[in-house]
């Protein structure tokens, strides 16, 4: 093997393989429009391609690919919801997020590291107890664990926060993280290997609907007509839908994180407190993260608060007060398309051809995977929702068939 991978980087004949084609000049029309180049996007035109040979595809991104939250969010993969619906949902999607970097012959930087969720009342380990039962019948990983458990998997947490100690924890065994850009970069690689062009810097500015119909995308660059459309960006869901004449139930907040300096590796699992509202995990590169709950005004901004960043940190510092004199390197924010039950709205729209991957709030990287397979399903069918994703569609809120999974994030919002 090192002679071999020595042969091949001296060689003469190196074949330098290009990640994406140079850009080219948009076509009169495609069958499929896909709106936005983030992970949900490219992984629906990857999904299409591969698995049901549809390649007129154009995805559209205004910026660059995976520049909007799927560069803003913190990696975190987990299923430990509290619905069926989502457990399932979310449990097919790590499925598929082990294999990706075999699929793609391209490293995502999959890492294995289980999430432990503390809870520090009584009624917490109540709803803890039934979200392990639920999560095991229905596919995920998850079990409680106390005190001394929780000691040997974190030994350097604090377990006696203040006034809130920790009585017990529900412990992931599916979390995990992987580099969000190199799962964005490795569906637009494969998806453009398939014929599916992809174009950036390319603003929808207007949908063209006839008869009720989608007919055509209004670009910065021209417009194009197309047999159907796939609205996937995040952070203007609402802004988008209302291009379409569509009423959306979304309200938009800024949600921000940080990082560390680097230090030795101390903290494998992702640890998170909803009483504290805070999360903490530990990179490849030994950087500590922190998250935790979105700012409580509506706001299409990604500027990051001083506010916040000592809350935040104050909470953190209760949970592992050694990092009390830590370095912080950067803070930045995503904005999040938050639904009023916070689970996503999926699959077909009042327009016809015009599907919705929308609403993501705090969990669309998780989902990317599962996402772009079922979008895929549905385009490839010709509005036919997939199982999977039915009860997340928009008609949900007009028939009082909501799917709540408020308090099922890592942190409380």
């Amino acid at each position: 093997m090192p002679f071999n991978l020595l042969k091949y980087g001296l060689s003469s004949e190196y074949p330098v393989e290009v990640d994406l084609p140079a850009p080219k000049e948009l076509k009169p029309s495609y069958d499929v429009v896909i709106i936005g180049g983030g992970g949900h996007g490219l992984a629906t035109a990857y999904y299409l391609a591969k698995y049901h040979g549809i390649t007129n595809i154009a995805v559209l991104e205004k910026a660059y690919l995976g520049g909007g939250n799927t560069a803003r969010n913190t990696a975190v993969i987990r299923s430990n919801y509290l619905t069926s619906e989502g457990v399932k949902f979310y449990a097919e999607s790590v499925r598929l997020f082990e294999g990706l970097s075999n699929e793609f012959d391209f490293n995502i930087m999959y890492s294995h590291r289980g999430q432990l969720t503390l809870a520090h009342t009584d009624a917490t380990v109540r709803s803890f107890r039934q979200r392990a039962e639920v999560n095991k019948h229905f596919g995920g990983r998850t079990e409680m664990i106390d005190r001394q458990q929780i000691r040997e998997l974190v030994p350097s947490l604090n377990l006696d926060p203040g006034h809130l100690p920790v009585l017990a924890g529900l412990w992931h065994m599916d979390g995990a993280t992987a580099r969000h850009d190199a799962v964005a970069w490795g569906y637009a690689k494969q998806a453009a290997k398939r014929g599916v062009e992809i174009h950036q810097l390319t603003e929808v500015q207007e949908l063209v609907i006839e008869n009720g119909a989608i007919t055509a995308v209004k670009t910065n660059r021209g417009t194009i007509r197309c047999g159907c459309a796939v609205q996937a960006i995040a952070g203007h869901s609402s802004l988008m839908m209302a291009k379409a004449g569509i009423r959306s139930p979304i309200q938009t907040f800024p949600l921000q994180a940080m990082v560390t300096q680097p230090f030795k590796p101390f903290l494998d699992p992702l640890v998170s407190s909803s009483a504290l509202h805070c999360y903490v995990q530990q990179t490849s590169r030994g950087e500590v993260v922190f998250g935790g709950g979105s700012d409580p005004y509506p706001l299409f901004n990604t500027r990051s608060t001083l506010d916040l960043k000592e809350s935040l940190l104050a909470h953190a510092i209760e949970m592992f007060p050694f990092l009390a004199n830590a370095k912080l390197m950067r803070q930045w924010a995503g904005i999040t398309d938050m639904t009023p039950d916070y689970s996503p709205i999926m699959g077909l729209s009042p327009v016809k051809n015009y599907y919705l991957d929308a609403g993501w709030g705090t969990w669309g990287f998780k989902a990317t995977p599962i996402c772009g397979k079922t979008m895929a399903e549905l385009v490839a069918s010709g509005g036919k929702v997939p199982e999977l994703i039915k009860p997340f569609g928009l008609a949900r809120f007009s028939t009082f068939k909501q799917v709540n999974e408020m308090g099922a994030t890592a942190a409380s919002h």
